[in-house]
């Protein structure tokens, strides 16, 4: 069993920054792969970045790339997103999400078996 908790959420203006924390318990935690996706009021959660489970690879949604970075330290057993940049369509709550039976990090949401409670991320304009 892995339980996860999202930290670092706030309220920033727009063109700042924050960095969210997935810590998680369990030391099974560090051989998978971890997804962070987020919600936004009446919109469908989305992918927003994955990573794999040594942190040599990752991918980005289009509409983060090049703004966050998605990083893990597996002696931690903490995932992190550092949002750059940021933008009030950025607003959302922001989950992290870890896959027991996945050898590489995916989009797919439905492929994620334990999730955090999420952390709430608001950008002022």
């Amino acid at each position: 069993q892995v339980l996860l908790v999202e930290s670092g959420g706030g309220l920033v203006q727009a063109g700042g920054s924050l960095r969210l924390s997935c810590a998680a318990s369990g030391s099974t935690f560090s051989t998978y792969p971890v997804g962070w996706f987020r919600q936004a009021p009446g919109k469908e959660r989305e992918f927003v970045a994955a990573i794999s489970v040594g942190g040599q690879s990752w991918f980005y949604a289009d509409s983060v790339k090049g703004r966050f970075t998605v990083s893990r330290d597996n002696a931690k057993n903490t995932v992190y997103l550092q949002m750059n940049s940021l933008k009030p369509e950025d607003t959302a709550v922001y989950y992290c999400a870890a896959a027991s039976d996945l050898v590489l990090p995916t989009r797919r949401s439905d492929r994620y078996d334990y999730w955090g409670q999420g952390t709430q991320v608001t950008v002022s304009s």
